[in-house]
Parts: structure tokens; C-alpha cells; sequence
């Protein structure tokens, strides 16, 4: 086994206005949980978008899904929110997740008008 590995999640392609899921990671392919860390490269193109968004989901069966959550810490209170990692700007993102699942779906959506947006997602799989 590779501790390095390289998945197309998804080509270029215009956005939609609904989180549209790029080829899920699984056992089949790419085997996910041999590995304890994920790397999304997000190639973004804004065009007439007021944003764009990814969304990172994991599951132990390929069934159920659980969205990637955020931390929010105050007065030792630990408040947790289902995340979303959104852009406002052209570029080329890089998004850093430890892992230790069965099966990763990441879906992007934009919002406002389409027009002459456009997305690719990469997924690297490795272990540090």
C-alpha cells in the first residue's frame, strides 16, 4: 500500500445552485480508511457566483452520512456547527481534514448566478 494516493473527485464543471457530490471515495477506490489524512485541492472559478461551496461528508457504511463539523470554543463550552468551507474569490484552495472513515463524498454548490463559474475538486489521501 501507497501512503500517497491521488483521486479526480471532479472535472471542471459549471456550478449549480444545489450541492452536486463528485465520485465518492471508498473502499473501491481509493480506500480511505488505510489512510489518516485528506488533502482537497478546490480549483475555483467565481465567474457571476456570490460564492461557491464544499461540502465534506463521511460514513462508516455508505449509507449515512455525517457533514464534517467545526468547533466553536467559549467560556469552556465546546459548540459544534455542520461545516461548510465557502469562497468568495477566484483560486486554488487547499483543505486539510484528518480522516479515518470508510467512504468521503464532497459536493460543491454556488450560489447566485452561474454564470461562467466552474469547479474541480482533488482528493489526496495519505498518511502523515
Amino acid at each position: 500500500m501507497s501512503d500517497y494516493q491521488v483521486l479526480n473527485v471532479r472535472s471542471a464543471a459549471i456550478l449549480t445552485n444545489a450541492y452536486v457530490a463528485g465520485t465518492v471515495i471508498g473502499p473501491t477506490n481509493g480506500n480511505p480508511s488505510a489512510y489518516n489524512q485528506l488533502v482537497i485541492y478546490w480549483g475555483f472559478t467565481k465567474g457571476s457566483l456570490t460564492s461557491g461551496e464544499l461540502k465534506v461528508e463521511f460514513s462508516h457504511d455508505g449509507t449515512t452520512y455525517y457533514q464534517e463539523t467545526f468547533s466553536s470554543v467559549s467560556g469552556g463550552t465546546s459548540t459544534e456547527t455542520l461545516g461548510v468551507h465557502s469562497q468568495t474569490a477566484t483560486g486554488n484552495y487547499r483543505i486539510s481534514i484528518p480522516i479515518k472513515d470508510n467512504y468521503i463524498k464532497i459536493s460543491v454548490q454556488g450560489t447566485g448566478t452561474v454564470t461562467s463559474s466552474s469547479a474541480t475538486v482533488i482528493a489526496v489521501l495519505g498518511n502523515v
